[in-house]
């Protein structure tokens, strides 16, 4: 299994795939341990189950290439070629994350790697996202965006205006819906009308349902995608069904019931895309279950040492709130 190259010298393969699929689910996994713990400070939403969307996607960027978040981002970013431990110490709250501890959980950015932000305004990345990909292509840059949102984002109105734009426009963006299939506890089917990816039809943009746990089926539609975008096409709307195999955010169980139903959740983690993507390595690839064994516990020992960072970093002053911020002075 191989996918389009990330720069001029590396080609992404079966291997990689797994290993940053295997870095996220340990990431979001220790995460949830520490919230737990009552370690980290406020919200946290988990992408477990996720990880063939974001992996998927951004193996098929350029590191020029940029992507805009959602509040449950981790995975987005963990694929974009953000540092774990960076990231663990602005969970923390701490001085030696990426946003020097004020951001927290849904607000990491790193605009050197093409990471715009996760954003905790649902739908806050689409207009950034056609923003990003008007700039690249009035200053005439070989660069194109990847706007990640969900399903209960795809009933913001923000959509349709940036569909139409991209679209008039023939932007280089790629706008990937990631259809879990609840709007925080409640049920998409019953707030949202049709299939999202048809909703491009009226746009004269591509439109298109994929399997969002079958890494193959989400890398190669997102590679012709990319190249679509790159190449003066315009957008493409990518649907991508999954399925979050955690709640809406850590400490729910606090104060709800359950709001899916035990055999639902468990259907889904029976087609859980990580070990779909290791049957495919071992059955298919020929690759040695030790092998990804190996490469299983190499991600768990970075986790782990990313956790030990997070605790060794400061918190930030109250002298330094006011630092970093900037606004525009009317004249």
């Amino acid at each position: 299994m191989t996918v389009p190259t990330m720069d001029a010298d590396a080609t992404v393969t079966g291997t990689w795939l797994f290993e940053h699929m295997t870095r996220i689910r340990r990431f979001e996994e220790a995460v949830e341990r520490l919230h737990k713990r009552g370690v980290i400070p406020g919200a946290a939403h988990l992408y477990i189950g996720e990880e063939a969307v974001a992996v998927g996607v951004c193996s098929a960027l350029r590191d020029v290439d940029k992507i805009t978040s959602t509040h449950r981002g981790h995975g987005h970013l963990i694929a974009k070629g953000a540092e774990v431990h960076l990231m663990m110490a602005e969970i923390f709250g701490r001085r030696d994350g990426y946003c020097k501890g004020k951001g927290g959980s849904m607000h990491i950015c790193d605009v050197s790697l093409g990471i715009l932000g996760a954003n905790g305004i649902v739908g806050g990345g689409i207009a950034i996202a056609t923003g990003s990909a008007l700039s690249d292509l009035v200053l005439r840059r070989d660069r194109v965006t990847v706007c990640f949102f969900g399903d209960g984002a795809a009933n913001q109105g923000v959509l349709h205006e940036a569909l139409n734009l991209s679209s008039v426009w023939k932007l280089p963006v790629v706008y990937v819906c990631e259809n879990n299939q609840y709007n925080e506890w409640t049920p998409s089917s019953e707030v949202t009308a049709g299939r999202i990816a048809d909703r491009a039809t009226a746009f004269n943009v591509p439109g298109i349902a994929i399997d969002g746990n079958d890494i193959k089926e989400v890398r190669e539609t997102a590679a012709a995608a990319v190249a679509r975008a790159r190449g003066g096409g315009g957008p493409t709307l990518i649907e991508a069904l999954t399925y979050r195999q955690r709640g809406h955010e850590e400490g729910e169980e606090a104060y709800g019931a359950p709001a899916r139903p035990a055999e639902e959740v468990s259907l889904w983690v029976s087609r859980d895309p990580l070990e779909r993507l290791r049957a495919h390595l071992t059955d298919c690839a020929g690759m040695a279950p030790s092998a990804l064994d190996a490469i299983d516990e190499r991600e768990r020992e970075r986790v782990a040492e990313a956790v030990r960072f997070a605790e060794a970093s400061s918190l930030p002053g109250a002298e330094e709130a006011l630092e970093d911020l900037y606004a525009v002075e009317e004249a």
